[in-house]
């Protein structure tokens, strides 16, 4: 039996102060709300925007890498794909070479939306009170939790 086996406390374990997924939950919400008053006049959600951010950097891109590149299911993607498309900011495709693929392009719309969102991630980045370095620090740690 390891140390953390022997020392394993059941009441420890269930305390709210002891869970390493309870901080990252409160910050990732407290830091996807930093982000509402800057999309609210946009009319996208923050996932919305995530979802621009995958197609601003590659146009054209299967339902199934957006889904990968955001770590959500297509059960969540792909209703927001339609709402993206009744609003006019995306065109939704069957493949050429798979029609079973969906893909996603931008219309004028959406890429003229990267305009009005270039200046979102410096105001947000300004409200979060963390050094360059802690940054980049808690940014690899995330990326490693995510494999």
């Amino acid at each position: 039996m390891s140390n953390v086996e022997s020392s394993y406390n059941p009441e420890e374990a269930l305390k709210l102060e002891n869970q390493l997924c309870f901080p990252l939950y409160a910050a990732a919400r407290k830091v996807v709300g930093a982000y509402t008053p800057y999309l609210r006049p946009l009319g996208i959600t923050y996932t919305e925007y995530i979802t621009f951010m995958v197609l601003w950097e590659q146009d054209h891109v299967p339902v199934g890498d957006i889904c990968a590149k955001l770590h959500l299911d297509n059960g969540t993607v792909t209703p927001l794909l339609k709402k993206m498309e009744r609003q006019g900011f995306v065109n939704r495709s069957r493949g050429r070479e798979d029609e079973r693929k969906v893909i996603i392009c931008l219309t004028d719309k959406g890429r003229e939306l990267k305009k009005k969102a270039e200046d979102i991630p410096r105001k947000v980045g300004s409200c979060i009170r963390i050094s360059r370095e802690e940054a980049e620090t808690l940014y690899r740690i995330l990326y490693e939790l995510l494999g």
